[in-house]
């Protein structure tokens, strides 16, 4: 069986430590067996090893989210990137002609789909282990995951039973987010929420996507991913599949998509700088900054502050922070985890006639390094502040060190390598400092550092 991992989604809700490139199953808030801080991804990766399912997974996902996976998870991931974002339904689409036409499965293997952040118990998985045999056994288009709902909500997709076999239920129908009265109608009927997991033969979805005239090769399918249907996978193929059986799991599941689902399983009420008072029960505190944060006399609350800003919210409110988003305009992301290490936004500027001066504090984890790039629209200079490292400058190679002053001007070739972790200020000025000011020329720093000495070798000859 191939598993595909959905890894999607802003994370608006849980703003502002989500933004566009850090989505909540990003965010290290959670604890591992070691008491180590730990995401949601990073959560699911070691149950999925547990259970030996990681050696055939993919991880579907938007270039957005690229570096922070590899940062998370290391550079050894396979990773299948949408050339835009769009939903489940395309996203599931290009991995199968991925899996199809680049890695060679077959036709009749099976394939598991389920979306990257689940809170599961580790048997959960053991659960999605059966849904190779029982897509057999029950002579199935579908085999989906299913939970016995707690409330009637209509954020979940409902299956409703059929009848009840060895093991699975054969499903009568499915139902995507009703409204809560259709939901509650849905229970009385035995209905099971969906879990989010797909499972299906890979030809299934070869067969959908040649009866939409759709190409099964990978890279034409990168081409024409705009003409996919921009539609969920429950409403683009299960609610039209009547061929669907379900697999009843027993244990604790839970969506940790709002501050209020998410804090009940955070690791500690106080994660950062700061303090809670004893009088405010039931309150937790997320501190990013390098500023202490201290609530006094403030319960049931959630008091969230990041480069990107500062939420102060009663816990059964802050579902409402999507809604007042789309009150403020897109801003750039102002701390981004990436595949080398981090970078806070400290100060942005935008003067009258133009030009634009941006400064960030950026650290390079050991024994990684930037791209051999290339920015023409501005200039760079960096102080080093902590740790050593390589510099790469217009093919020349040196050592940096706390109190060197580097200065990248616009067409200059560079790179840095963490020697030790290594942390400097960016000072970024020009007249368009955008993220797409970028030519990278080379990714490896081995290959970098290569690149370099045969060039210092060929000035000598």
């Amino acid at each position: 069986m191939k598993l595909v991992l959905l890894s999607g989604g802003s994370g608006k809700r849980l703003w502002p430590l989500s933004n566009d490139a850090r989505s909540k199953q990003f965010l290290r808030v959670l604890k591992n067996v070691d008491n180590v801080q730990q995401s949601m991804v990073q959560r699911v990766w070691d149950q999925l090893s547990e259970v030996n399912l990681h050696k055939d997974t993919v991880i579907a996902t938007s270039k957005s989210q690229v570096d922070m996976i590899k940062s998370q998870l290391g550079d050894n991931i396979p990773l299948i990137v949408e050339p835009e974002r769009r939903d489940t339904f395309p996203a599931i689409a290009l991995a199968a002609s991925y899996l199809y036409s680049i890695e060679g499965v077959s036709l009749d293997e099976t394939v598991s789909v389920l979306p990257v952040d689940p809170y599961v118990e580790n048997h959960f998985f053991s659960r999605v282990k059966d849904i190779e045999k029982t897509l057999d056994y029950g002579d199935a288009d579908l085999a989906l995951v299913g939970v016995k709902p707690t409330y009637p909500s209509a954020k979940y997709g409902y299956m409703v039973p059929a009848e009840v076999r060895d093991g699975y239920i054969k499903v009568s129908h499915f139902k995507e987010k009703p409204n809560e009265s259709e939901a509650v109608h849905l229970i009385e009927q035995q209905a099971l929420w969906n879990c989010g997991v797909f499972g299906f033969k890979l030809g299934f979805i070869i067969d959908l996507l040649k009866d939409n005239n759709l190409p099964i090769q990978y890279e034409e399918l990168l081409g024409q991913y705009s003409l996919i249907p921009e539609n969920s996978f429950d409403y683009e193929v299960v609610e039209r599949t009547s061929n669907i059986v379900a697999l009843p799991y027993e244990g604790d599941w839970k969506d940790l998509g709002t501050w209020n689902t998410l804090t009940e399983e955070m690791s500690s009420t106080v994660i950062g700088k700061g303090q809670i008072s004893k009088d405010s029960e039931h309150t937790h505190l997320v501190n990013e900054l390098d500023i202490p944060v201290n609530v006094l006399g403030v319960s049931n609350a959630l008091v969230a502050a990041s480069p990107d800003g500062i939420l102060v919210t009663d816990k059964s409110a802050s579902t409402r922070i999507k809604e007042m988003l789309k009150q403020n305009e897109a801003t750039r992301p102002m701390y981004e985890e990436r595949r080398w290490g981090w970078y806070k936004v400290l100060d942005y500027t935008k003067y009258d006639k133009g030009d634009e001066v941006l400064t960030k504090r950026i650290c390079i984890n050991k024994a990684k390094s930037s791209s051999y790039q290339i920015h023409y629209r501005r200039k760079e200079t960096w102080t080093i502040l902590k740790g050593e490292g390589q510099l790469a400058i217009n093919d020349a190679l040196r050592t940096v060190k706390p109190g060197d002053i580097v200065e990248i001007p616009p067409g200059t070739k560079h790179a840095i390598y963490g020697t030790t972790d290594l942390e400097f200020i960016e000072v970024q000025a020009g007249s368009e400092l955008v993220e797409e000011d970028v030519k990278r020329v080379i990714m490896n720093w081995e290959e970098i550092k290569k690149h370099c000495l045969n060039k210092s070798t060929s000035m000598i000859v």
